[in-house]
């Protein structure tokens, strides 16, 4: 069973469908998932933001969705080669294994590339996997690639009672900064705080550029982490500090619209625009993230908030809950 869609649009292009699973070839691994992680990424597939290969150009039905956890059921020539020299990319039957940046997550069982699967841990499960992987490896290249975090500072996250927020305020935490984040509701503000962020700003009922600059005696922050996009997109220019670095790794409400550079020049200010993707292409660097992230977990610096669970089947409804704001947290989709 997979979940596709045959054109663009709203959640209701999603259907249930059955699909046929080719073996494994060569260097692949055939992996029976048992939890999918739902993303912003996802419903940006879906709408055509991000593009699909199968959609429209090839005017074939896509399955989309991009990480998942569960179980290797059977390996291909080169992913079962235990004199390779990656070990890395050796699997056999029984791995718990994980992936965060192969498209086409939403369905029960797939093949996916071996050189592209992380182990999961004995002390994480299958669903806590599925959540953390997009969404903790994109915390891991913010504040530990795109912006190289030092103790002691001050940053800005916003939306921090989300998947991604709630992850990264911890990881900024455990570097020793100081973190405020911004929130849509009293509810979200609590589970942000209780994720560390030590100042909370409801940005519906307050201006958080002008708590941010009262917040920081005037200075501003050295870091602006924005996934909501086009909505916070100004304000956080104004929260800088002078010679800071804007981050805008997500468009939930919306994509940034084409902006004058010269508005950079009073602070001499910088905007980023990572992709984790771009990130973790190379093996080395999905290892270090991977390791990075897990190891958090296990020491438990780094708590995964599950807000929601959908079955796979009621994945439409799933990408209505995150689009309409009604999650907190990480959301999955259980198999």
């Amino acid at each position: 069973m997979a979940i596709r869609a045959h054109r663009l649009g709203g959640p209701e292009v999603l259907r249930r469908e059955e699909i046929e699973v080719p073996d494994p070839g060569p260097g692949e691994v055939l992996v029976r998932q048992k939890a999918v992680g739902l993303n912003y990424a996802d419903t940006y597939h879906r709408r055509g933001l991000y593009p699909l290969p199968s959609i429209p150009a090839v005017r074939r039905p896509a399955v989309v969705g991009v990480e998942a956890a569960g179980v290797v059921e059977a390996v291909g020539p080169r992913a079962r080669d235990a004199k390779s020299a990656d070990r890395s990319r050796v699997f056999r039957p029984g791995d718990r294994v994980a992936y965060c940046d192969v498209r086409g997550a939403y369905c029960v069982r797939r093949v996916v590339p071996a050189n592209r699967l992380v182990r999961i841990p004995d002390g994480v499960d299958f669903e806590h996997a599925a959540a953390v992987m997009l969404k903790g490896v994109t915390a891991w290249y913010l504040c530990r690639r795109t912006y190289r975090l030092r103790a002691d500072e001050t940053v800005l996250v916003h939306a921090a009672a989300g998947g991604v927020g709630t992850i990264l305020t911890q990881w900024c935490k455990a570097l020793g900064a100081t973190v405020i984040g911004t929130a849509g509701s009293v509810e979200k503000g609590r589970v942000a705080r209780e994720h560390g962020c030590d100042h909370i700003v409801l940005y519906e009922e307050e201006d958080f550029v002008a708590r941010v600059r009262e917040i920081t005696g005037g200075e501003g922050v050295p870091v602006v982490f924005d996934g909501v996009g086009a909505a916070t997109f100004d304000g956080s220019l104004k929260c800088l500090a002078r010679f800071g670095m804007m981050v805008s790794f997500g468009n939930a409400s919306g994509v940034v619209p084409p902006f004058n550079l010269l508005r950079l020049t009073a602070g001499s200010l910088t905007v980023a625009r990572p992709s984790v993707m771009a990130h973790i292409e190379r093996r080395a660097d999905l290892d270090e993230a991977a390791g990075e992230l897990f190891g958090h977990i296990e020491a438990s610096r780094i708590r995964i908030p599950i807000g929601q669970r959908f079955r796979l089947a009621d994945a439409a409804e799933a990408h209505r809950a995150l689009e309409s704001r009604r999650t907190h947290g990480c959301t999955v989709m259980l198999t």
